[in-house]
């Protein structure tokens, strides 16, 4: 497992803290604190992960696989 840095954003509505991920389209969720919403956006980052590789998997049998490593600005 390696660790991979994303960019969480968090905006206070009333109660409940909104988060979700900048780089990653459909992982977002919220929480009644901060802490919890950067809890459960960890949850959601790792079940889209999952499910992304297992779509991916399915589709590109047979085909060649490799990581790959770019620097990206902050």
């Amino acid at each position: 497992m390696v660790n991979r840095g994303f960019t969480a954003i968090y905006k206070k509505t009333g109660r409940w803290f909104s988060a979700w991920i900048e780089e990653v389209p459909g992982v977002n969720t919220q929480g009644r604190t901060k802490n919890e919403a950067r809890e459960n956006l960890k949850d959601a980052l790792l079940m889209v992960l999952k499910a992304n590789r297992a779509i991916a998997g399915r589709r590109t049998r047979g085909f060649s696989r490799e990581q790959l490593s770019i620097p990206v600005f902050a």
